[in-house]
């Protein structure tokens, strides 16, 4: 599995079948950029349109932790506000991670949670 932390709508739109999840990543001051919601309705319409399960967290800065991208050599802060998990072979999609966690998002639609929230660990 690669993480790819480009454009999603750029990377979904040539290959959206090696798209596994969607994790939007917004922080509390965030919540007010209009910009960067209307470009989460976007990618989460698209998402939705292509099977693709999404989930938001509220902590960029514990993201960038777990994936390792606090920073790029530059020293400043990557964008983490989409991260898209492909999954170039169809043996990938076997992965017991990737299976909890579209049990995880298809519960959440059951109870009409269409982008369910994550708060991540310490």
């Amino acid at each position: 599995m690669g993480i790819e932390d480009i454009k999603a709508e750029k990377a979904a739109i040539f290959d959206p079948d090696t798209v596994a999840f969607c994790v939007l990543a917004a922080d509390e001051e965030d919540e007010g950029d209009i910009a960067l919601q209307i470009h989460f309705t976007l990618i989460q319409a698209f998402c939705c349109e292509n099977d693709i399960d999404i989930v938001r967290v509220n902590d960029i800065q514990k993201l960038a932790a777990i994936v390792g991208a606090s920073s790029e050599e530059s020293g400043e802060p990557r964008d983490l506000h989409c991260i898209l998990i492909t999954n170039p072979s169809e043996d990938a999609w076997k992965d017991p991670s990737l299976d909890k966690l579209n049990l995880f998002c298809e519960e959440s639609r059951n109870v009409n949670d269409w982008v369910p929230n994550i708060t991540l660990p310490e």
